[in-house]
């Protein structure tokens, strides 16, 4: 389970990989570990249990999603249709209380990526932003798929979880990463996002805050850049395990 907490007292990470047994699942739950989530009483609780990366501690705590509503379809990202991704809750209250002090209440998203291979053999990026307005989420999708073709999607969603497809504005560039990443989003001419803050900046993945306007309202806007070029090099791969350690237990 992985778990990035940002607050002015330091950033903390967690993202242990654990073997199959490990790992257990019904309808309703999913337990990784030490760490599970599960749906109840129509909200998502997250009870996390887990050791930070690269300098360990404890991080514990529960996470309880309410969504406002929930997107019932899920969309294709490749041309073959073997990766999907849903929009489980473009929109929802959340509330975060942690062991260490840290709690806060505000608003939330929840979606979901799943395919039948790895992302790597499909996807060389993507590039992925979302934000929220008082009757609305838009969510800006662009994948360039291996073989060439890139794909985007531009999707407005109501209160009620209902999409509706929508014309997107250019693509902007914004500032290179630490690791020399080059992201991207989408913006009006007059009014292209900017950087508020990095949120993570690694060799192949990087989040950020940026603000700038959508339809010509203010807009606090969540950024991903994903290179599965990066990840899929030797030097990255051999990287990971000080970010995501490895705990196996075979049969």
């Amino acid at each position: 389970m992985n778990v990035a907490l940002y607050s002015t007292g330091g950033n903390k990470w967690a993202m242990t990989e654990r073997g199959r047994l490990s790992l257990k699942r019904d309808s309703n739950t999913i337990t990784i570990g030490p760490s599970s989530m599960r749906w109840e009483d129509g909200a998502l609780t997250v009870d996390i249990n887990e050791w930070t990366a690269p300098i360990p501690s404890r991080l514990r705590g529960t996470v309880k999603l309410r969504p406002h509503a929930l997107a019932r379809q899920a969309y294709p990202l490749d041309a073959g249709a073997d990766h999907y991704w849903r929009p489980i809750a473009p929109r929802g209250r959340i509330d975060v209380t942690f062991d260490n002090g840290t709690a806060w209440s505000g608003e939330a998203y929840l979606d979901s990526n799943w395919g039948d291979e790895p992302l790597e053999h499909r996807f060389r990026a993507w590039d992925w932003s979302r934000a929220h307005f008082s009757d609305s989420t838009i969510v800006y999708y662009d994948v360039a798929e291996r073989h060439g073709e890139e794909r985007s999607l531009a999707l407005k969603f109501d209160a009620t979880g209902a999409a509706t497809s929508i014309n997107a504005p250019p693509k902007s560039a914004l500032p290179r990463t630490l690791w020399r990443m080059k992201p991207t989003t989408r913006g009006e001419h007059d009014a292209e996002p900017k950087m508020v803050r990095f949120l993570e900046d690694a060799p192949f993945y990087a989040r950020s805050h940026l603000t700038g306007k959508i339809d010509g309202a203010p807009a606090d806007i969540m950024h991903e850049t994903l290179s599965l070029d990066r990840f899929s090099n030797p030097v990255v791969r051999a990287m990971l395990p000080f970010r995501m350690p490895r705990l196996v237990r075979r049969r």
